[in-house]
């Protein structure tokens, strides 16, 4: 989004300005010797369709508007785009500053370059109540173009880097806002893509403006230690120089310093004073393959002494972004640290200039390879996110949480290598294989051994994932996975499950209702039938039917109230109800059970909860409770909180049993008084394990010194009968006084 811009009135640039321009884009030709001819022309023409668009159009600076698309295809250029892009980056600000449409674009340059630039233009502000929307969408829709189009991004970070060089001719009061956006998403996205170079100036530039007097602190710092340590630095690189000469080995070192903001990031995360910092200084060594890196490696072990853990191999194993080289920190003379990069000439390029290295090297290797070898799974992963998630804000919320550097690096049990984020989990990890491997997922070994889903991942794990067919996603999930395409994925299913439940059940009530005006069942959703529905749903302000029966499972809607209305529309249509039908639902609406008692057999899902006061299971008599957006709550008839609602809110209970098989078992609570003594809490497992009940949660209490303690269990039984069953195995266990079912206080 550009940030320095002065659009508000157009003025005459004077004649020194615009030959400034002219020069400028003078130059921009020079660095385009590796395109054609034709491809140069094509540039030349955008200039001029860009320069009369901007016309008049100043910046803050004075300069005419133009030198800022210039300066873009220019940092493009440098990374050695096509001709697409550089008439995109020329062109990145006409929809948006000048009125020129889309169509306009697509006509003079054709529909890539005209999409391109339709993804770098931020939407209609109009369209949005807030900023934070505004803003929100304007990213998604960025995403999405450059998960489509990488060049989208690329440009959009020239634009953005050449927006923060000029900061300084922008108010003051925009400062913060604009660096704190770079810093939070442009830099991430930058490094993402492997975009090194790019990446260290957007953060070095944002911190100079956001802490402005930390910065020239810590910059007085380092020029300070600069000085100090000129000689040694120049010792270091000399004494490695002569050991590569003396190899026969041809190598090209450069000195490396960390950026300010990196050394003020190690300051604050590490709590540590500037002298503190030690690697400062270090150098990257190029050699011509893969083979001199390992070997550059062990001549420089041999002149100065390693630093036990600081060795890392991104050459084995590359980072998600690409980047690959040998690290190692050494301890050079006098006891100061230098750190030493080995890679080859075309790593170098990656390293710097990330994806962007796609169309350097594209003419030596495969597309496809590179592609992926340069992290842009990571842009194709966007695109499946946005299916799941059509709110701009939340899509934003899970492509934040994969802007972060670090990984970790983990095998599938064939031993291929998979890049996962630092903090992933098993969760993330079978999502990452496939959706439906996620969705299925019920246990998982790491090295052999079963763990906890929600167990961290590390470097070298070998991850084996279990599926079963009937499983489905947690909601508990969402509590730890860290990837936002896990996110996306479980919320979007979740969404979908809850839908399906609610309408089912809702379809369930609204027979009930409809049978006791006599009526058999719902009419079909048929030519004959489909005015009778419009009607309704005008009726109740609905879209359409699944609403309306999702309404209705949510207590949004009184199922009585629908079935009387739609009993007076099928009788408008000649239909009658049942006399014997009638009789009987209303002989029986008083009755615990009657004929149109919604059955639950452990099925339901979301759109059914059981209530955690009395913990029903089947063989309980039970009561529904139709809570006001809550869907149905099930409790035991004789449930102190359901009398209490009984009470207050008679007209929302409804008849509800149990299936003859449930499918599942039930949580309910058991409340078991123990003498204290030694294996206690074992004797008292075994005796639920023999019952064959499995326990989902203990509650020890707090009775120190005391000669009996009260333990509180949840367990999980079929039903009734395997409750007492339980109980009775609990009674006969040496140290247990007394065990009874937890019921809810008065």
């Amino acid at each position: 989004m550009p940030a320095a811009r002065g659009k508000k009135t157009r003025q005459l640039p004077s004649p020194a300005a615009a030959n400034a321009a002219a020069a400028s884009f003078a130059a921009l030709v020079e660095s385009l010797q590796y395109l054609d001819a034709a491809s140069i022309e094509q540039v030349r023409q955008a200039y001029r369709f860009a320069d009369e668009a901007h016309l008049g159009q100043l910046r803050k600076s004075g300069q005419p508007y133009i030198t800022h698309p210039i300066a873009v295809a220019a940092q493009c250029a440098a990374w050695k785009l096509d001709a697409q892009a550089l008439m995109a980056a020329l062109l990145h600000d006409t929809i948006e500053d000048c009125g020129v449409t889309k169509p306009e674009l697509i006509e003079r340059f054709g529909a890539p370059v005209a999409e391109m630039v339709d993804g770098l233009t931020k939407l209609d502000k109009l369209h949005f109540t807030t900023r934070e929307e505004n803003q929100a969408d304007s990213f998604r829709k960025m995403l999405l173009a450059m998960a489509r189009d990488v060049r989208v991004i690329l440009v959009k970070l020239a634009d953005r880097t050449h927006n923060m060089r000029t900061m300084g001719d922008m108010p003051r009061d925009k400062w913060a806002r604009i660096s704190s956006e770079t810093l939070d998403i442009y830099a991430p996205i930058a490094h993402r893509l492997g975009l090194n170079q790019t990446y260290r100036e957007l953060q070095d530039l944002a911190f100079r403006y956001l802490r402005p007097w930390r910065y020239n602190i810590l910059a007085k710092a380092v020029a300070k230690a600069r000085s100090r340590r000129r000689d040694l630095v120049q010792k270091v690189q000399q004494e490695v120089e002569t050991v590569f000469a003396n190899a026969g080995m041809k190598v090209r070192i450069a000195g490396r310093e960390k950026t300010l903001y990196s050394i003020y990031q190690k300051m604050e995360d590490k709590h540590l004073s500037f002298a503190q910092v030690t690697d400062i200084y270090g150098f990257r060594v190029i050699v011509p393959s893969v083979v001199d890196c390992y070997t550059a490696l062990g001549l420089l072990h041999q002149m100065y002494k390693p630093v036990p853990g600081r060795f890392k191999d991104h050459i084995a194993i590359a980072k998600l972004n690409g980047y690959q080289s040998l690290h190692t920190t050494l301890v050079g003379p006098s006891g100061v640290n230098v750190e030493f990069q080995m890679r080859t000439e075309a790593m170098h390029v990656v390293a710097e200039s990330g994806v962007a290295a796609h169309w350097l090297y594209k003419a030596n290797e495969g597309e496809s390879a590179m592609a992926d070898r340069l992290g842009t799974k990571w842009l194709q992963s966007l695109l499946d996110i946005q299916h799941e998630t059509r709110d701009a804000a939340e899509f934003w919320d899970h492509v934040k949480v994969d802007l972060f550097p670090d990984a970790v690096y983990v095998f599938t049990p064939k031993s291929q290598i998979m890049a996962m984020p630092r903090g992933a989990t098993v969760v993330d990890f079978a999502y990452a294989i496939h959706s439906n491997v996620g969705d299925r997922t019920v246990a998982a070994k790491i090295n052999g051994e079963q763990v906890p889903l929600r167990t961290e991942l590390k470097n070298g794990d070998v991850i084996e994932v279990i599926t079963a067919s009937i499983s489905a996603p947690n909601p508990a999930w969402l509590g730890f996975v860290r990837t936002g395409r896990a996110r996306s994925k479980i919320r979007h299913h979740l969404k979908s499950m809850a839908l399906t439940d609610s309408e089912s059940l809702g379809e369930k009530l609204l027979t009930q209702a409809l049978r006791a005006e006599g009526m058999e069942r719902l009419p079909d959703v048929d030519s004959e039938h489909q005015p009778m529905w419009d009607k309704l749903l005008r009726f109740t302000g609905n879209r359409n039917r699944a609403e309306l029966l999702t309404d209705i499972s949510m207590g949004k809607r009184v199922a009585s109230i629908v079935a009387k209305r739609l009993m007076v529309l099928l009788t408008e249509t000649g239909e009658k109800p049942d006399a014997l039908l009638l009789s009987r639902e209303r002989y029986t609406a008083h009755e615990t059970v009657s004929q149109g008692a919604v059955v639950l057999d452990g099925s339901e899902n979301t759109s059914v909860q059981f209530a955690r006061c009395c913990r029903p299971i089947p063989g309980d008599a039970i009561v529904g409770y139709l809570g006001r957006g809550e869907g149905l709550v099930v409790h035991c008839d004789d449930c102190a909180v359901a009398k209490r609602l009984q009470y207050k809110d008679s007209e929302r209970f409804i008849s509800v049993d149990w299936a003859d098989e449930p499918v599942r078992s039930f949580e309910t609570g058991v409340v078991i008084t123990v003498t204290n003594g030694k294996g206690v809490l074992a004797r008292v497992a075994a005796a639920l394990a023999s019952a064959e009940v499995d326990i989902t949660h203990v509650d020890m209490g707090q009775d120190e010194g005391q000669n009996a303690s009260d333990l509180r269990f949840v367990i999980a039984v079929r039903d009734t009968a395997q409750l007492e069953l339980a109980l009775r195995q609990l009674k006969r266990t040496p140290l247990v006084l007394r065990a009874v079912r937890a019921k809810p206080a008065a």
